[in-house]
Parts: structure tokens; C-alpha cells; sequence
């Protein structure tokens, strides 16, 4: 039975179990499907608290390495290299070096913002944080659902307050949209090169995915087509605006030949709508209001940390989401829908929303001037960058951590190619301006730079 060496790890103990368990995973030590020990018996081995092993093994639960049932035990989840995305880091306070990890794309953050103070005060004063302990209150709900209607009528989408449920989230809202119109084993289209939540999600509800050929646009329609009638695939998750990892952005004519082959096809599309904010394109559910679902959420443009979501939309498939009210607003923490709306309806969310954007164009033109090879054509400024490692380089993740830098691997993203040599960084994971200028020094230093051709 697996045991772990704490030995030279984090301080913390629960979170020395959680990175020498993804350690055991990402080695092979421990492979899927192989049974942890129950917390008693791993806290007795540790000499630890049967507290820190529940902690740790919630944690690792969280970040999709392990599954417990109970009565069965706790178990390896499949192999998933976009795990590591999850997975604990160590900040190497003690390091000759600081590593500046670039790997997870969260927001920028403006320190000199007190929005939240601001807004819990208000509700303070306005006698709501006792509602912040219950569930969310049909009234809440109600009021959620028009706000987010005008939210979404700023990107062009003309929708009813019942055409939009609230979510704990963009993945919950993914999760809720896959679980009401697929069924396990069914195919579902994706990019090619496609973000975790969905390689994740798709493993979790056992839906094998299909990847369809990319180029600087995003999906090739020619390929959709292809893939579609190949596949006999019902359902395409798609990221049109600033695609995960690789930026791109869907132009008018290629979202509409898009929204032709999904009409042919009998196709119906989640739309991953979550940068769409950022790139300010309008989203292709408004060519598609009746087989297109729209999912977003402010984790990217507002506030990483404000757990609020929404799938909209006309069609069928929102009225089916909204017909399972435990999957969607009963995980809706009532302080989130609170602050969400708050913000929504005084302009803070638009207003954080157009900061993040200035930021991402500022860290944006900052990373074209450091970084060598200039990109083919003027791309939009995206808060993520998908960049090329020289061909001596076999473990690109490894030399970037070796000169202080934490990225992604391109096999993070790969659904059915072979993996490019490419890394993605998050320009705006970095705290300031200049940390991310000292890293992408780094980075050109070893020789990662812009593609010089459009290929993904």
C-alpha cells in the first residue's frame, strides 16, 4: 500500500501529501484505479492527524487526482496530465531562484482595488450576509437570472431572464450542459488542441473526445464537417474568442461558416464564451439561437476567485439544464450570486472587465517586444500565449522550471494528435508587469519565442 515520503517537502503536511501524490501519479508509482490507504491508517503511518489526511485527500479530490466513495475507498483517477494544472506548487521561498509560475491562467490582479470590501460592507449595512448561510432564495434567483440577462445583452445576445441559469462557475455550467444532453460513450467534437475543464469533465462522464484540426482561426470548418459526419457526433464544445491555449480568435466569416455546418450537421454547440469578454466578438450563439449554448463565467475577465457562472441561451438544451435545479443553483453559494449581481447592475463587472482587457493589451504588446519571432499577422491580445521550444529541446517544462519559470506543455492540451512543440503561458498569472517581463527574459534566454507561421 502507497505511503509517502514527506521528507524535504512543504512544511504544511497536508500539503506534502497532495504533492507527493501527484509526484506517485505523474511517475507512475501510482497508476489509475489504484486504491489510497483509508485516512486512518495513512495518518497512523505518517504519524499525523487523521484531520490532515481527510484535508489532503479532500484537496487531491478537488484537483481531480482522486475519487472516494463511501464504503469502496478512495481510488487513482484515469491519467490526466492536465492535473498537474491543479496540483500544489511549491513556492520555493528557500530558492537561489524564484520560480514565477506562468502555468495557471488566472486573471491580473490591481492591488489598489477594494471592490469586495466595498460590496460586502454594502451588504453588511444592507442586513444580507445572515442570506449568505442559506440556500439561494427564489428571490435571489430571480433577480440573478435578469441581471445576467443585461450582462449577456452587452455582447449582443438578446436572451430572457429565463433563458439564462446561474451556476457556481463555468465548469459547473459545462458539467450541468454535458450531463442533460449526452450520454456516456457518446462522441463529443472538440479543438484539437483543447482546454483541461473538458479533457477532465469528458473522463469524468466517460465521453471520448475528438479533436478537429485547428489553423490561426480556430476550428477548420472543412475538418468539423468531416469530423461530424465521420463521428455521427451530436454535440461540439468550441472556444471562438481567444481559444485555450492557442489564442485564436474566430473571424465573421469563420464563425459563419461554422454555424452553416452546425445547422447541415444537425449540430448543437457549447459555446465556452469565457474570454469572450476579453476579446470583445460578439459570441456565435447569436448565429445559432437555437442549437448554440452559450457557458461563461467571471473567472477570466472580473475576479478569478468570484464563483459565478451561466448557461444561456434560447434552445432546448438551457430549458433541460434548468430542469435540474440541484445541479446548478443549489451549488450557487448566495454571497457569490449577491456580489455578482451587485457588481453587474452599479458597473463594477464592466469596469473590471475593460481594466483586465487594457491589462492583457499592455502584458500582451510586452511579450511580442521580449520574446524573438514575431507572429504572422496582428492576432488579438490574449491573457494566454502559445509559443514555440527550439528542437533540441525534449522537456520544455522541465528547462523553463530549471530558469525559474513554471508552463504548460502543449500534451496538456492534445486531444487526438501528436503534441506540438509548444508551450502556453499565462501573461497575466505573473503579479506585476515587470515579474512577467523578468520571466519571459528567462524564457527567450532558452530559446522560447513566437511561432513564425500560423500552425497550431
Amino acid at each position: 500500500m502507497w505511503t509517502p515520503v514527506l521528507t524535504g517537502r512543504h512544511p504544511v503536511r497536508y500539503v506534502a501529501i497532495v504533492e507527493a501524490l501527484a509526484e506517485a501519479i505523474a511517475t507512475g508509482v501510482l497508476r489509475p484505479g489504484d486504491r489510497l490507504p483509508t485516512h486512518r491508517e495513512l495518518a497512523w503511518r505518517l504519524e499525523v492527524n487523521v484531520s490532515t489526511v481527510s484535508r489532503a485527500y479532500a484537496e487531491a479530490s478537488r484537483r481531480h487526482l482522486i475519487s472516494g466513495e463511501v464504503g469502496r475507498g478512495t481510488y487513482v483517477l484515469s491519467e490526466s496530465r492536465e492535473a498537474v494544472l491543479f496540483v500544489l506548487k511549491d513556492p520555493n521561498h528557500d530558492a537561489p531562484l524564484r520560480v514565477t509560475d506562468l502555468s495557471t491562467n488566472v486573471p491580473a490582479i490591481d492591488p489598489s482595488i477594494t471592490d469586495l470590501d466595498l460590496a460586502l460592507a454594502d451588504i453588511a449595512r444592507d442586513g444580507g450576509l445572515a442570506a449568505a448561510l442559506d440556500h439561494p432564495t427564489p428571490a435571489l434567483i430571480a433577480r440573478t437570472r435578469a441581471t445576467a440577462a443585461r450582462w449577456v445583452a452587452a455582447r449582443g445576445l438578446e436572451l430572457r431572464p429565463t433563458d439564462i441559469v446561474p451556476t457556481a462557475g463555468a465548469h459547473q455550467a459545462l458539467l450541468a450542459v454535458l450531463l442533460s444532453i449526452c450520454t456516456a460513450g457518446e462522441p463529443v467534437l472538440v479543438e484539437e488542441l483543447t482546454f483541461p475543464g473538458i479533457k477532465a469533465l469528458a473522463r469524468q462522464l466517460g465521453l471520448p473526445l475528438h479533436g478537429v484540426a485547428m489553423d490561426a482561426q480556430g476550428i477548420v470548418p472543412e475538418a468539423l464537417d468531416r469530423a461530424a459526419r465521420a463521428t455521427s457526433a451530436r454535440v461540439v464544445v468550441l472556444v471562438p474568442a481567444l481559444q485555450n491555449p492557442t489564442g485564436a480568435t474566430m473571424s465573421e466569416a469563420r464563425r459563419a461558416e461554422v454555424a452553416e455546418i452546425a445547422e447541415r450537421r444537425d449540430l448543437q454547440i457549447i459555446e465556452d464564451d469565457i474570454y469572450g469578454t476579453l476579446a470583445a466578438t460578439p459570441p456565435l450563439a447569436m448565429l445559432l439561437p437555437d442549437r448554440c449554448t452559450l457557458v461563461t463565467s467571471f473567472s477570466k475577465s472580473v475576479a478569478a476567485g468570484l464563483r459565478f457562472g451561466l448557461v444561456a441561451g434560447a434552445g432546448p438544451v438551457v430549458r433541460a439544464v434548468a430542469a435540474e435545479p440541484q445541479t446548478t443553483l443549489w451549488p450557487l453559494a448566495p454571497l457569490m450570486a449577491e456580489v455578482a449581481c451587485r457588481w453587474m447592475e452599479d458597473g463594477t463587472a464592466l469596469r473590471r472587465a475593460e481594466w483586465q482587457r487594457d491589462e492583457v493589451g499592455v502584458r500582451h504588446r510586452l511579450a511580442r517586444r521580449i520574446l524573438p519571432n514575431g507572429r504572422v499577422g496582428n492576432p488579438p491580445p490574449s491573457p494566454h500565449a502559445w509559443l514555440a521550444v527550439p528542437p533540441e529541446m525534449t522537456d520544455p517544462v522541465s528547462a523553463c522550471r530549471a530558469v525559474g519559470v513554471d508552463v504548460v506543455s502543449a500534451a496538456t492540451f492534445a486531444v487526438t494528435r501528436e503534441a506540438p512543440p509548444r508551450i502556453r503561458i499565462s501573461l497575466t498569472a505573473a503579479q506585476t508587469r515587470a515579474e512577467l517581463g523578468r520571466a519571459l527574459d528567462r524564457l527567450a534566454a532558452v530559446g522560447i519565442s513566437w511561432p513564425t507561421n500560423s500552425e497550431t
